[in-house]
């Protein structure tokens, strides 16, 4: 790295100042993606989420179609779980499928 002139260092020193501005906002960023993945809810934060009735979510609970932790009576949902169960239901399109089987022949 090459010695600054005196006139450079302001600038340099702006260019220093944003890219620690860039990273505090990528550190809080991430943090607050952290902080989601623990964030627990109840049977009506997890309605309002997945736009599903309450009854409709005891309904998936007792079938076992939806990833749930149950505590006595209470049961609780993590956000990253029911995202992730949301994820894995996606109908994969006919492009898609069609790659796949292009990419699987010898």
């Amino acid at each position: 790295m090459k010695p600054f002139t005196f006139d450079q260092i302001p600038i340099m020193m702006n260019k220093l100042h944003d890219k620690l501005e860039h990273l505090e906002k990528l550190i809080v960023s991430i943090s607050v993606v952290e902080e989601s993945k623990d964030e627990l809810l109840n049977v009506e934060q997890a309605s309002k989420l997945l736009n599903l009735s309450i009854a409709t979510i005891y309904s998936k609970v007792s079938k076992k179609e939806i990833p749930v932790n149950k505590k006595g009576k209470r049961i609780y949902f993590y956000r990253h779980e029911l995202m992730e169960w949301i994820k894995s239901g996606r109908i994969k399109t006919y492009i898609e499928i069609k790659k796949e089987i292009e990419s699987s022949k010898f």
